[in-house]
């Protein structure tokens, strides 16, 4: 690889390259000055040998008004904005004047331009063409049909996503849960607790903000699909967030066996009761 970088400009040696970089500008200065220098003994032979004659102030001025006179008849173009909007020079507004004149004051024909009335049939046709796709022969589809649609469409790959095994995990809710006594669904529930809810129900479910969750009374229903209801929308009302949001369905089932299984162990400083009675 070092030889076939070193076979080409690079020498391998920084200060090389720079002494070659340097030769090259000075090469090419060379020439560019060689190329001026050439302009300029061609120009002082032409002159020495056919001096060109200085005008006079008078030709000067002839001249100038010569190139003015001839600049005058060479036609203006149009700018691309007038030929855009179809705009007509001043000196040719004589001839848009119309017949009619109202207190004296004339009117000019000036059409509309071209790009807008294409523009504006354009809109008709659209328009014709929406009506009779949408309200006539009902080929397409209306926005609030489209909602159906896609509602649909979201409830079925929410079944598909939820019958793929790998994502079981997700399809608990608060229609399909059960109750589980099982120690890893317990464990995961009290570590989730413990750095979730003790804020608000303490360490032991006790309660302090949010209500005792170790007895038989409860604000929101004690079903394990009541709590679980619960816990993933939370009680905005009285500040308790939806942990949808930050946990997983499965996390949540977790919580709700946890809480349930505190029922009776009569925690100390425990919080009056609340709520209905299971």
């Amino acid at each position: 690889m070092n030889e076939a970088v070193n076979s080409g400009w690079s020498t391998g040696s920084t200060s090389v390259d720079i002494v070659i970089g340097l030769m090259l500008v000075t090469a090419i200065i060379i020439l560019c000055v060689s190329i001026l220098m050439l302009k300029v003994i061609k120009f002082y032979i032409k002159e020495s040998t056919n001096p060109t004659r200085f005008a006079t102030p008078e030709e000067k001025a002839r001249l100038k008004q010569e190139e003015e006179a001839a600049l005058a008849l060479i036609p203006k173009k149009p700018s691309i904005w007038s030929k855009l909007m179809q705009l007509k020079p001043l000196e040719e507004e004589k001839d848009l004047v119309m017949e009619h004149k109202f207190d004296g004051i004339a009117e000019l024909n000036n059409p509309t331009p071209a790009w807008f009335m294409v523009l504006f049939y354009a809109t008709i046709i659209f328009a014709i063409g929406y009506l009779l796709n949408y309200h006539v022969f009902g080929t397409g589809k209306l926005q609030d049909e489209e909602y159906v649609v896609e509602l649909e469409q979201a409830e079925e790959a929410k079944l598909a996503f939820l019958a793929n095994p790998v994502n079981a995990a997700s399809a608990v809710n608060e229609n399909n849960i059960e109750l589980s006594k099982e120690d890893a669904v317990i464990k995961s529930g009290a570590s989730l607790f413990a750095n979730r809810c003790t804020p608000c129900h303490g360490d032991h479910a006790q309660g302090i903000v949010g209500p005792n969750l170790t007895d038989e009374y409860w604000l929101h229903g004690g079903t394990v699909k009541e709590v679980f209801k619960t816990i993933k929308y939370g009680v905005p009302e009285k500040g308790m967030i939806a942990w949808e949001k930050s946990l997983s369905a499965q996390q949540i089932a977790d919580i709700t066996n946890y809480v349930l299984s505190l029922q009776g162990s009569n925690p100390a400083g425990a919080k009056a009761p609340q709520g209905d009675k299971l």
